[in-house]
């Protein structure tokens, strides 16, 4: 594994790219690390706590591949909302040189990204939140969702410097944001007359696509309220995506896919030929030999049935590892699998190394990434994936790598 100080990775990303991407290295140049750890920590040696999470860039070009290859003939918005999943959109952006374009929720990314000439479409997902928002959207040509009547009439009225790009949002099934079905049309003609509007699009976000029956409703209440509108369509989010056949649509919105995490319950990362991108990286800290009938930690949440070692990592709670998780949650020590055994800390896990006897103070640790899904943690831990990769502390160093994979024992 190669971990580079911010100087050494733009020049990186500037080797080898392609004319196409020139803009994506102005941008990358300009944004400051994602992190501000990041700049201290130029290698890992250097840390002074072994914790670390490791973005694997090469797994997300290859993720955003796929995404391509599911929905062939479309284009392509990258969804990079909450700092790209926690990932670290400056982090990250190199990586995405081959999207159409961004998706995202927070106007000020937003603004950042076009205050350093990212000049590709960024389409702000939950729209505009105030009628005085509009100019600076037009102003930094912002595409926006809208979904509903006042939001329409918001446009109406607004003075603008250049009209936007709007895409009209369907509810089908999802209640959360959208039109309903009967208002489509005449939000359409209302806005199609507005000189705030430079073009339609329409959209709908589907509330189960993971599941086997749950594309044919939402498509059929979004086919009858848009029949007869000549806009192309946004329809397939990740889990849409791997049903392209049955969604179909000219713009895709890949979002938990990109960070090699699955949309699906049942179908794993692997089986959709998704790369992690994050692993979170530890070691052992500390080695205890337990008795039988001792106990582990806050609450004694772990008693040991039998004579074994507990092994400490430096990682905890505050850094993003879910408190709840219990015993039995996955984790790889020396690249094999052991269980969690005690309750999380603030600082530190501890867990069984019956079956890791070479294990020692300093062997490397994985809570979840290569080797480990961030789904096999999420699942245990009754929450998911997404939320695991979201929630990484700001305490944790991120470092970045250009590989196909790690070596477990780096």
């Amino acid at each position: 594994m190669t971990v580079v100080a911010r100087p050494a990775l733009y020049t990186m990303f500037a080797r080898g790219l392609r004319r196409r991407g020139a803009a994506f290295r102005r941008v990358a140049r300009r944004l400051p690390p994602a992190n501000p750890a990041e700049r201290l920590l130029p290698d890992p040696q250097r840390m002074a706590r072994p914790l670390y999470a490791q973005v694997n860039l090469a797994a997300l070009r290859a993720n955003l591949a796929r995404a391509r290859a599911q929905a062939p003939g479309t284009q392509v918005l990258a969804v990079v909302k909450a700092n790209a999943y926690g990932h670290g959109l400056a982090r990250v952006l190199p990586a995405l040189e081959d999207a159409d374009g961004l998706a995202l929720v927070e106007p000020e990314a937003a603004y950042d990204l076009r205050e350093r000439r990212y000049t590709r479409r960024i389409l702000m997902l939950e729209g505009f939140f105030a009628e005085r928002e509009l100019p600076e959207f037009a102003q930094r040509r912002l595409a926006t969702v809208v979904h509903d009547m006042e939001q329409v009439r918001m446009l109406e009225t607004a003075v603008l410097p250049r009209p936007l790009e709007v895409f009209v949002k369907v509810n089908t099934g999802m209640n959360r944001l959208g039109f309903r079905p009967s208002e489509v049309a005449a939000a359409c003609t209302r806005l199609s007359s507005s000189p705030s509007v430079a073009a339609l699009r329409l959209m709908m976000h589907f509330a189960r696509a993971d599941e086997d029956d749950g594309i044919a409703e939402p498509m059929k209440v979004f086919d009858g309220a848009c029949r007869g509108l000549p806009y192309p369509r946004s329809l397939a989010n990740s889990a849409g995506i791997f049903r392209f056949p049955e969604v179909g649509g000219d713009i895709v919105r890949p979002g938990i896919m990109l960070y090699g995490a699955t949309p699906f319950a049942y179908d794993t990362a692997d089986m959709l030929g998704l790369k992690p991108v994050m692993t979170l990286r530890s070691t052992l800290v500390g080695v205890q030999e337990l008795k039988a009938n001792e106990s582990v930690g806050y609450g004694a949440a772990y008693t040991a049935s039998r004579p074994h070692r507990v092994g400490v990592i430096a990682c905890g709670y505050a850094d993003g590892y879910p408190r709840h998780a219990p015993n039995g949650t996955p984790v790889l020590v020396c690249g094999r699998k052991v269980r969690m055994a005690g309750r999380p800390s603030m600082d530190m896990v501890t867990v069984d190394l019956t079956d890791v006897p070479e294990a020692r103070v300093g062997s490397p640790v994985v809570l979840w990434g290569e080797g480990l899904p961030v789904d096999d943690v999420a699942s245990a831990a009754a929450t998911v994936g997404y939320e695991l990769l979201c929630a990484v502390a700001p305490r944790v160093p991120f470092v970045t790598s250009e590989v196909g994979s790690v070596d477990l024992e780096l």
